[in-house]
């Protein structure tokens, strides 16, 4: 049984904006499992190079991802939207092991099913090289 996931398309314009701010605020937890259950059990990824397919994969690769992205702290703005899609801007900041800090910038793309759950997301990111004194985001957005 899938648990619908609101807000639901076809998106608007204003759903669009909360379906955009529910994922960020879900990646800013940096919880894995409670990322992946917003995606079907069979969606397809492809994240910069990599092609993911399934809940399971999804969840493994965010756990590394979380590992080695140390402070992870994210904002998505909504691009465009159509009636079961959504396209995203967004930058995120953290440091590695070592101590040397990133910016990560990048566009994804997403398609939904009836239900809201994503079922393919496409994603290009570029990641640069930043101080710590040139950060700018901390945290999750504050409301």
């Amino acid at each position: 049984m899938t648990v619908p996931r609101p807000p639901l398309p076809p998106f608007t314009a204003e759903s669009a904006r909360a379906k955009v701010q529910a994922a960020e605020d879900a990646w800013n937890s940096r919880d894995p499992q409670r990322v992946a259950l917003a995606y079907t059990p069979d969606s397809v990824w492809r994240n910069r190079e990599q092609f993911i397919t399934g809940r399971a994969e999804i969840e493994a690769f965010l756990t590394r991802k979380w590992e080695k992205e140390k402070e992870y702290a994210l904002r998505k703005e909504l691009w465009a939207h159509t009636e079961d899609r959504i396209a995203v801007r967004f930058q995120y900041e953290w440091h590695d092991t070592d101590g040397r800090w990133w910016r990560s910038y990048g566009n994804e793309l997403w398609e939904f099913d009836e239900a809201g759950l994503m079922r393919r997301r496409e994603a290009s990111i570029n990641d640069v090289e930043i101080s710590e004194a040139e950060r700018t985001i901390f945290g999750p957005r504050v409301r």
